[in-house]
């Protein structure tokens, strides 16, 4: 198994459960592992043969942008889903973050394992 990964990817959208965070962007962070088989894309060098993270970035921006969860645990949910479903993906690991969420804290949030490792 091997992983593509995508680091500190920052996000502004609409999170949260109380009324002042209902009214403005926040920022949330993810880092996300995805399993994947490099070899067919290195021995051919076609990013069609690859995960593509920036398709799966712009994917992320373009989904998180757009919504307005409540709860992180949901987001982090809807995320594994698209990446598994979209992007073929059989296993991830993704830690997403609420930075500033907490005082005192630089970041607070989940870290969710979907999938089958191969």
């Amino acid at each position: 198994m091997d992983i593509v990964y995508i680091r500190e990817l920052n996000i502004e959208t609409v999170i949260g459960i109380y009324d002042w965070e209902r009214e403005i962007r926040q920022t949330v962070s993810l880092d996300l592992d995805m399993a994947t088989d490099i070899r067919p894309a290195a021995a051919s060098e076609d990013i069609s043969k690859a995960l593509d993270y920036k398709a799966v970035s712009k994917r992320l921006i373009a989904f998180i942008e757009a919504s307005e969860f409540l709860l992180i645990e949901t987001m982090a949910e809807e995320v594994a889903r698209i990446v598994l479903t979209e992007f073929d993906v059989p296993w991830l690991r993704l830690r997403l973050g609420k930075p500033g969420a907490v005082t005192g804290s630089r970041d607070v949030g989940v870290i969710i394992e979907r999938g089958e490792k191969v």
